[in-house]
């Protein structure tokens, strides 16, 4: 059984012999044969959560079961409802061949009604909390196909942003791209749920009231976790007033429920392994022996990636060991974004940064890019080895009570991930990488091919 989420493995064995997971760029996919044992009566994925714990010594926590409860009740709205059939956004209204309709047509044709949906679910609070566990639970029971599962920052860049560029450049559609955009990601599922829902960039800002408003009028339901409650989105923003209709939209078709009374980060409890990150100078030569280790009897080259048009440097990679090196600078020094960092996770699936210094507020845009790297790195589950000045609650240093500062929040969840990555429980989860080179293999040049080269761990 490919050990794709952990929590989710770690079931009774009625579970697992009902439980089949595999995973197709980001997205989990579940055969729904646990039915055959609970049913999807009331409360199923409470039934299913508390059979874990009971079976299998998953914790059982009173927010957890909260936020199931909702959940539970989105499922069985879900299970009753029926999709109608997508509708083209590129189709036209016939002709009229009758004089008297020629000149009694309305001069705009009418626009569809809002399609009626079940009410989705956000979820918000601390890191570790289980809020994505949860999310999870309800993703892999839910039956059908009509559902994708995406990490929100991932969303935005392959599924709006990549097919805005697309629709104009490659397709040539003329004037207004997002009907579009909207048709490309109900076709994925209608059905999203959204992990780590963060809004930071002003383009992002600007495109979601009507990107959400599109989605939800032909059927979509939404799930999200965030570590922000729907008013603190974008808080401090530019132009955040155009910003709050969408915040009022949030509050009128999800239900929003808290998890902040959780003080547990269960990412914390699973024992660390050892040799996966050095603290300080005297260190690194333990890196070093590392790095030698995994890429000893094959060549170590500089290579290049090639994502949207551009090219992402690689300065150290074993391309039949699947293993890269960076130094903090090459990774967050220099300009990159989202899309080179999802591109290095999934073609190697260990990767190596030294040199992580401590930073403030005053080296923001080099915290933003490392909070980004570790996000794209954790979504690919590479292995990451580090070599940094302090632990990872040192690395940014501010002020936490500054609820002005996005990345204070961001940079919590990035310190928990770090602190996860180095888990022998998450060293064990198989590789999401190059699976999800299907979809992209037209967009991106390897140079040289390491599709061919990379071995999974």
């Amino acid at each position: 059984m490919a050990t794709i989420h952990r929590l989710l493995l770690r079931q009774s064995p009625y579970l697992v012999a009902a439980t089949r997971y595999q995973q197709k760029g980001g997205i989990y996919q579940h055969a729904h044969l646990s039915r055959r044992f609970f049913g999807t009566k009331k409360g199923h994925l409470q039934l299913v959560y508390k059979e874990m714990a009971k079976k299998e010594g998953i914790h059982e926590d009173e927010h957890q079961l909260e936020a199931l409860k909702e959940l539970d009740r989105l499922y069985q709205d879900l299970e009753k409802h029926t999709h109608p059939p997508l509708q083209n956004e590129t189709a036209q209204p016939e002709e009229s061949s009758s004089l008297w309709d020629m000149f009694t047509l309305k001069s705009e044709p009418e626009l569809p009604k809002p399609i009626s949906a079940p009410k989705g679910v956000y979820i918000h609070g601390g890191v570790g909390s289980g809020k994505t566990f949860c999310m999870n639970l309800f993703y892999s029971e839910l039956s059908g196909t009509d559902k994708q599962q995406v990490h929100f920052h991932k969303f935005m860049l392959r599924d709006v942003h990549q097919q805005m560029h697309e629709a104009k450049r490659i397709e040539g559609v003329v004037g207004d791209v997002m009907p579009r955009v909207v048709q490309r990601v109900l076709e994925r599922g209608r059905v999203i749920c959204f992990d780590e829902f963060q809004v930071t960039d002003v383009a992002d800002a600007m495109l979601l009231k009507r990107l959400f408003t599109s989605l939800i009028e032909q059927g979509a339901v939404i799930v999200a976790t965030s570590n922000r409650p729907p008013q603190d989105l974008y808080l401090g923003g530019v132009q955040r007033d155009r910003f709050l209709p969408f915040i009022d939209l949030l509050g009128e078709r999800l239900n929003v429920l808290s998890m902040w009374d959780s003080d547990t980060d269960y990412r914390l409890i699973d024992k660390k392994a050892k040799g996966v990150y050095f603290v300080g100078k005297e260190r690194k030569k333990e890196f070093e022996a590392v790095f030698h280790s995994l890429t000893k009897d094959s060549s170590v080259v500089s290579t290049n990636l090639s994502t949207q048009g551009r090219l992402v440097p690689i300065p150290r990679a074993s391309l039949s060991k699947g293993v890269a090196r960076f130094s903090f600078e090459d990774l967050c020094k220099k300009a990159l974004g989202a899309a080179d960092y999802l591109v290095i996770g999934q073609h190697f699936h260990t990767v190596f940064v030294d040199n992580i210094p401590t930073m403030n507020r005053d080296q923001i845009n080099w915290i933003r890019r490392f909070i980004l790297f570790v996000d794209s790195m954790y979504e690919s589950h590479v292995k990451l080895v580090i070599q940094a000045k302090t632990e990872p609650d040192g690395i940014f240093t501010v002020d936490l009570e500054d609820e002005s500062c996005d990345e204070v929040f961001a940079f919590d969840r990035t310190r928990s991930r770090l602190e996860e990555m180095r888990s022998q429980q998450y060293l064990k989860k198989r590789w999401a990488g190059a699976g999800d080179m299907s979809e992209t293999k037209s967009k991106m040049r390897v140079e040289p091919s390491l599709s061919e080269n990379v071995v999974g761990s």
